[in-house]
């Protein structure tokens, strides 16, 4: 655990960024409300309905104040390869 806060430290350097990837997953839901007569306020139930879940990336490079999200429907071993591709092709090439 010392050697990751050990890099975390280091001063930036456009040549050598640090860069952190995390992922996590979201459930989508659609709020239900319940119709407002006139002149009445809308209402909003606790009730939801479920609307799939997606997947969220975030990579970042916080001393450059550098942030990018990339959202799939699915949460699988080859979606984090193509997230490391996109970083490495892309993001830092």
């Amino acid at each position: 655990m010392e050697d990751v806060l050990d890099v975390y430290a280091r001063p930036y350097d456009p040549l050598l960024p640090v860069v952190c990837i995390d992922e996590t997953n979201k459930q989508m839901v659609v709020e239900t409300r319940i119709p407002a007569e006139p002149g009445q306020i809308e209402r909003i139930d606790y009730e939801y309905k479920r609307n799939g879940v997606v997947n969220v990336f975030v990579i970042s490079e916080s001393l450059a104040g550098r942030c990018e999200t990339v959202v799939n429907e699915t949460r699988t071993a080859i979606d984090f390869a193509h997230v490391l591709k996109h970083t490495s092709d892309m993001l830092y090439p």
